[in-house]
């Protein structure tokens, strides 16, 4: 490990170096990727240096343990003790900045977010995630766009699917792909009984072109009006698009926009995506497949989190994590939930590493 941390630490130095390169400078492609390089690297060789200097201070302790003063003996124990903290401490740090990236956690996400079982009360669930999550949004200041939308009778989703654009955003939400159930009294129950619902949730990092390549002769688009609850029409032209990528049979649709030419661009955004997101599962079967455990990303599909309205509690069933505030977390109050589960696959990533 120390072999590797010095190789990075000369490549730093070589950076700062070219950053101060009259010719790197005006090369702004060049100047933007050594300055992003430099960025990254910069947290890996602080920890070293700090790192590096507690195994001196170390050294120089051990040294202080032959005095022949009682008291500066115990000086240095204590100090040594102190140290030994530190270096275990720098070592895990070290250890967890040089784990293999997620390449996606850097990209923007489709978050879709459909009523599962419990009829109306799983659509009014829906609503409450989608709002949860909007909040979680814009306390990160990110920005959130509804693609497609299909509203439930009751006020809630049927289905919503939004684009969430801004900085690291995957690398929040890759934890939340699965099955969200809800144990709360509807409001349409007369008797009190709790009932049981349960929304799907999907988070894709969003496709750039490099990422999937479509063969235009594989789409099929097709246009129609649009229509909100109840089915009614709610423009006059046939502005709302369908793209079908015909060797899958994979879907995307948007109405949002009045412009049939914005609906396409966004409906193929989210083709793209969803067929990226295939590619991705195909690759991490693969890898399952080679051991008991996937690491990383978590459980995709099965349930993970319940929300209990009448307890006040919430527990991801992963982790095995159960909070007690349940309006903070409808709110959008969601970092330790993914503190946690970030801390939780880390550790197993770590495990399977060493």
């Amino acid at each position: 490990m120390i072999d590797k941390l010095r190789g990075i630490e000369d490549r730093f130095i070589k950076l700062e170096k070219l950053l101060s390169d009259p010719a790197v400078i005006n090369d702004q492609k060049k100047y933007q990727d050594h300055l992003k390089e430099h960025g990254e690297l910069n947290k890996i060789v602080s920890v070293f240096r700090k790192y590096r200097n507690f195994l001196t201070e170390l050294d120089d302790t051990k040294e202080l343990l032959k005095d022949p003063d009682p008291e500066m003996q115990s000086m240095a124990k204590a100090e040594a003790v102190s140290l030994k903290e530190n270096i275990e401490k720098a070592e895990s740090e070290i250890k967890i900045l040089l784990m293999p990236k997620d390449p996606n956690d850097q990209k923007d996400v489709v978050l879709e977010i459909r009523a599962g079982t419990g009829g109306e009360e799983a659509g009014l669930f829906a609503g409450d995630l989608f709002r949860m999550y909007s909040r979680y949004a814009e306390s990160k200041s990110w920005q959130i766009e509804i693609i497609e939308k299909n509203n439930s009778a009751s006020g809630g989703f049927k289905e919503v699917v939004s684009l969430i654009s801004g900085k690291n955003v995957y690398s929040a939400f890759k934890y939340e792909s699965g099955i969200h159930r809800v144990q709360r009294v509807p409001e349409t129950e007369t008797q009190g009984r709790v009932h049981t619902s349960a929304v799907t949730v999907a988070v894709l990092p969003e496709a750039e072109d490099v990422d999937i390549d479509i063969n235009p002769a594989d789409i099929k688009v097709d246009v129609f009006r649009a229509s909100g609850p109840g089915g009614q029409s709610v423009n006059t032209t046939d502005s709302a698009v369908r793209v079908t990528h015909v060797p899958t049979g994979v879907v995307a649709t948007c109405q949002d926009e009045k412009s049939q030419l914005k609906n396409k661009t966004k409906a193929m955004g989210v083709l793209k995506s969803r067929l990226f997101d295939a590619k991705l599962r195909e690759q991490e079967a693969k890898r399952a497949a080679d051991r008991k455990d996937q690491v990383g990303s978590g459980d995709r599909s099965g349930r993970i989190r319940t929300y209990n309205f009448p307890q006040g509690r919430m527990t991801d069933h992963r982790i095995g994590l159960t909070l007690y505030k349940l309006d903070s977390i409808m709110e959008g109050y969601i970092d330790p939930i993914i503190d946690e589960l970030r801390t939780h696959y880390q550790a197993q990533a770590l495990q399977a590493i060493e």
